[in-house]
């Protein structure tokens, strides 16, 4: 569906490099012209607005590194440089670190609106797992970022992550040492996670314009989750779409705002002030708030290598999510069984979340089992059993006619 545009050049200039590079017409076929869905709401903004912020975090880190130094013995002096010396270092360290909270947040929401309106099913199936595969690089771009300020947090953090690693039965042992460059997290470890955090961002670009790619291939999806039969059925992306996300991304910055200039360190941690030191262990590790429900999966387990494998099989299984999903209905509007269980998963996710935080004794070790189990459950046999007992809702003819029924018309037909 991308590239069908009726662009036609009018200057010479633009006559000649649309005949030699027809970037603007597939600019307009992709961002202009192209025929979206007209019953798209807010949760649809999500998504320009995690690219927003995207954008933001490669600028500002694009500055950050030209104060920055990544060394053991100067990484938290240059990061307080920054903070007091470089002219709004201040803010620009404060919009980077919130930022990443920003773009979790985001795309956090992106993910439960595709799996509450069923935007993973066919054929959409590539534009998810390309989506899944953003997030696992988003992730491994936020710890290694999470390292550079080299606190307290940052080392030790680094050394319980990649000690995970040593769990892999006879290759472990010496993916941790490529890690760390050596036989401890030092000096070589703060050098590659430095090059992988500056380089993973447009790695992430990359996938991005694949994503986007894939899904105007075959379209958006929508509210309804039924395709577009007619012109009824779609406008232009620009204006309607475009204006919709500009006013997402000015409300989103606002709330961003609040955060960089009243609560800059409110989703940080208190030890991550103290420069590191391997000598002392933090009292409580823990991860940034986007890691917590992982964390508290991979606690969840007595066993090492099996608390790994049930960390990291919790975001795999979200690229098999198309095929466990077996109704043939989309969107949870039509589904009413389904909408329980999937505010049930919301629920089981922030329980998670809260139980990463706390420490791993207890009730919450407890708890954790209970509640990774239910995540798991709810992919691996709550899905696929509801396309079989399920009865669905009428699903309407067109997007149209539940546009018209939504404005209590009646439809034409």
């Amino acid at each position: 569906m991308a590239g069908h545009t009726k662009y036609v050049p009018q200057s010479a200039p633009a006559k000649w490099l649309e005949a030699r590079l027809p970037v603007i017409s597939l600019i307009r076929g992709s961002f202009v012209d192209f025929p979206t869905p007209k019953n798209l709401n807010y949760w649809w903004t999500f998504g320009g607005i995690a690219f927003f912020v995207l954008v933001v975090q490669i600028v500002t880190g694009i500055v950050l590194v030209m104060h920055y130094t990544p060394h053991v013995d100067m990484a938290f002096a240059s990061v307080e440089h920054i903070m007091r010396d470089v002219n709004y270092g201040w803010l620009i360290r404060y919009l980077h670190a919130n930022g990443a909270s920003m773009f979790f947040i985001a795309v956090y929401i992106h993910i439960f609106r595709g799996m509450y309106y069923g935007s993973y099913k066919a054929p959409r199936e590539i534009s998810w797992i390309l989506g899944v595969i953003i997030f696992l690089l988003m992730m491994a771009t936020a710890f290694m970022g999470y390292v550079l300020p080299w606190g307290q947090m940052s080392l030790w953090g680094a050394t319980v992550i990649t000690n995970l690693f040593s769990a892999i039965p006879v290759v472990g042992e010496g993916i941790v040492t490529w890690l760390w460059g050596g036989f401890s997290v030092g000096n070589p470890t703060l050098n590659r996670f430095f090059s992988l955090h500056y380089l993973l961002p447009f790695v992430i670009v990359g996938v991005v314009l694949l994503h986007i790619w894939a899904f105007h291939t075959t379209g958006n999806n929508n509210p309804v989750g039924v395709d577009p039969k007619s012109d009824k059925d779609t406008i232009p992306f620009h204006p309607y779409y475009t204006m919709k996300d500009l006013l997402a991304i000015v409300v989103f910055m606002i709330f961003f705002s609040w955060f960089v200039f009243y609560l800059p360190n409110y989703m940080g941690h208190a030890d991550n002030y103290i420069e590191g030191n391997p000598l002392v262990t933090p009292a409580h590790i823990v991860p940034e708030w986007y890691f917590l429900p992982f964390y508290a999966i991979l606690r969840a387990v007595p066993d090492k290598l099996g608390g790994v494998v049930l960390m990291f099989g919790a975001i795999a299984v979200l690229f098999f999510l198309p095929w466990l999903d077996t109704s043939k209905v989309r969107s949870a509007t039509f589904r009413p069984l389904f909408k329980i269980f999937f505010w049930l998963f919301g629920i089981y996710c922030v329980a998670l979340g809260y139980l990463g935080a706390m420490p791993a004794e207890g009730i919450y070790v407890i708890l954790s089992r209970i509640f990774t189990t239910l995540y798991f459950l709810h992919f691996l046999v709550v899905l696929p059993l509801l396309g079989f007992i399920e009865k669905p809702d009428k699903v309407p003819e067109s997007i149209n006619d539940a546009v018209l029924a939504d404005h209590g018309k009646p439809s034409a037909a």
